[in-house]
């Protein structure tokens, strides 16, 4: 089943109108906002509403192991949802790849990032899977780079326990991010995006420290967005 959405009324205005996001700029980042709206910690929810005519999926929170499954029973328990509107500060990357490979086996059905909300980490490869898919305007998409793990407290903790234990770590965490590295790459020729955007952004960012260190955190501006093909209609 194609999905219809009303989005090409407003697709014009969502591509000319594309911004990093309102409100106050972070001064350690001032390519993204202070205080993003990325949404709870807790697990993804998925609820259906109307907005208008438009039936939307509003996906909020943490991306966890078990949410492409929730996502693929909410989407085909209501065959009337045309958009996935994302809020997230990221989480599981697998499950944020396979989520969205769910959403692109469903054509038509549109994700967007809507004004004010913020998309980060994992949540990037959910939005990837829409086709189309919009940032509106005071729509923020946040990357960073990924890794095994961005937990600094996993590693110290390693150093606690001594050389070897720091060795064994480092090794895991060389060889799932050398993985994950290839299936995000595959992921984005597969959706459409740049691989650029991997290698000129993504993996530019600093690989560890927490979601409230600002310096793994880049907003891309309207341009890049474009540039790379995150937002794919007009």
């Amino acid at each position: 089943m194609i999905r219809r959405s009303a989005w090409k009324p407003i697709a014009a205005l969502a591509c000319l109108a594309l911004a990093t996001g309102a409100g106050q700029r972070d001064p350690e980042n001032p390519t993204c906002p202070k205080e993003p709206d990325w949404g709870s910690s807790e697990p993804m929810t998925l609820s259906s509403v109307d907005r208008g005519e438009l039936r939307v999926l509003l996906a909020e929170g943490r991306i966890d192991a078990g949410l492409p499954d929730r996502l693929k029973a909410a989407i085909e328990a209501d065959p009337m949802i045309a958009e996935i509107w994302l809020r997230s500060r990221g989480g599981n990357a697998r499950a944020g790849n396979e989520a969205g490979r769910i959403i692109r086996s469903y054509p038509g059905l549109v994700t967007r990032v809507p004004a004010g909300w913020t998309c980060f980490s994992a949540c990037n490869f959910v939005f990837m899977g829409g086709q189309p898919r919009f940032v509106d305007e005071g729509g923020v998409f946040m990357v960073h780079m990924f890794t095994h793990t961005r937990d600094r407290w996993i590693i110290d903790d390693a150093v606690i326990d001594g050389s070897e234990a720091t060795t064994e770590l480092i090794a895991s965490i060389e060889q799932s991010s050398a993985l994950l590295a290839t299936e995000d790459n595959d992921f984005l020729i597969r959706m459409g995006i740049s691989r650029s955007l991997l290698t000129e952004v993504m993996y530019q960012q600093q690989a560890v420290g927490s979601e409230e260190d600002p310096s793994t955190r880049y907003c891309l501006t309207p341009a890049e967005v474009r540039e790379y093909n995150v937002v794919n209609a007009s």
